[in-house]
């Protein structure tokens, strides 16, 4: 008789001096996770706290995997994934809380669906468990401009969690609090890109797996719950700084040619108007986070140029709507469903 396949996951969690969070977080994905399907490791980005021993001492079926050097999300993680060899990957972060048997329907649309790379389940706020969270909702667009919004939130507005998005759906791009994706698309991508060390990285791997035919699909009976959530007025300026820059790496990189330049010029003053709306807010640190964010891009421009490699040569219709910005504040429409898509 023949041997029944059985697809395997990897969930990688990087962390970096990230002991406290793994004491809340890290029990979690060890009981709801399956062991015949699935083998947790904890990629390490050269902590100097003792949160490596703590995992050791008190997770031993946890396999740990040591960067010599923090090498932020992107490079973290592509130079830990090369030592595992799981055919599927869920890229975890440390702060999220896994549900029971979270695992068995991501790994059920992968084996239904082969031409499906990424997925994502639905994401919830771990501190209100009744919204979705901020960074990924329920699988994530983006604007001509190459704004990301999700379904459940858009710009500061987020959506409380009443079955809405419990289905299966076709997203553009996928979070990187809880990001599935195939082995070999991973590495045929040749992985995240180490430029943009942290911030809008999955949605450049996802654009990037889009302009090869690939479909990405939010799953949302699959449930996770991320601390994260922070809004923009919140944030950390380098934060800022990398979400506005690498969001401008993204549309340089992956957008058809047709047009490009006149796209990024409007994208440019766009983010002017969004440093002027930090500046009357008395969020100047933020200005010029924006600021600092378009001189790193005229910078690295021409190595982005560089890399791009495979684009539709029309125009295809990778954006929801033409404007988050204008659809949002002109139009007041905050919710997924009131979005005028095209």
């Amino acid at each position: 008789m023949q041997k029944r396949y059985i697809l395997k996951v990897a969930v990688v969690i990087l962390n970096w001096n990230g002991k406290k969070l793994l004491e809340e977080f890290l029990p979690s994905v060890v009981t709801n996770s399956n062991p015949e399907i699935a083998t947790i490791y904890l990629a390490d980005n050269a902590s100097n706290d003792d949160s490596v021993s703590f995992v050791e001492e008190n997770f031993p079926s946890v396999k740990i995997i040591k960067n010599k050097e923090n090498l932020g999300y992107a490079g973290g993680y592509n130079e830990a994934l090369k030592y595992v060899k799981e055919s599927l990957f869920c890229l975890l972060n440390s702060d999220v809380e896994v549900t029971k048997n979270w695992l068995e329907p991501m790994i059920k649309l992968f084996k239904q669906e082969p031409n499906t790379a990424i997925i994502q389940p639905k994401i919830l706020d771990y501190k209100d468990k009744t919204k979705f969270e901020y960074a990924g909702a329920a699988g994530g667009f983006i604007d001509k401009y190459a704004y990301p919004f999700c379904r459940g939130r858009i710009f500061n507005t987020i959506e409380e969690d009443s079955g809405q998005y419990n289905d299966i759906y076709s997203i553009f791009w996928a979070s990187g609090a809880c990001f599935f994706i195939r082995r070999e698309v991973f590495f045929g991508l040749n992985g995240l890109d180490t430029d943009y060390f942290a911030h809008q990285e999955e949605v450049d791997l996802c654009w990037r797996a889009k302009n090869l035919g690939y479909a990405i699909k939010y799953n949302g009976f699959s449930t996770v719950y991320h601390v994260g959530g922070a809004t923009l007025n919140s944030i950390n300026p380098k934060k800022t700084f990398l979400n506005f820059r690498n969001s401008l790496f993204n549309l340089l990189k992956n957008t058809p040619s047709k047009g490009l330049f006149r796209l990024i010029f409007i994208r440019l003053l766009l983010d002017g108007v969004a440093g002027v709306m930090f500046f009357l807010s008395l969020k100047p640190i933020h200005t010029f986070a924006i600021i600092k964010a378009h001189f790193s891009f005229y910078y690295h421009t021409k190595k982005m140029l560089k890399k791009r490699s495979i684009i539709p040569n029309k125009t295809s219709n990778y954006y929801l709507v033409d404007s988050i910005v204008s659809q949002y504040f002109l139009f007041r429409r905050k919710y997924f469903s009131d979005l005028k898509k095209l």
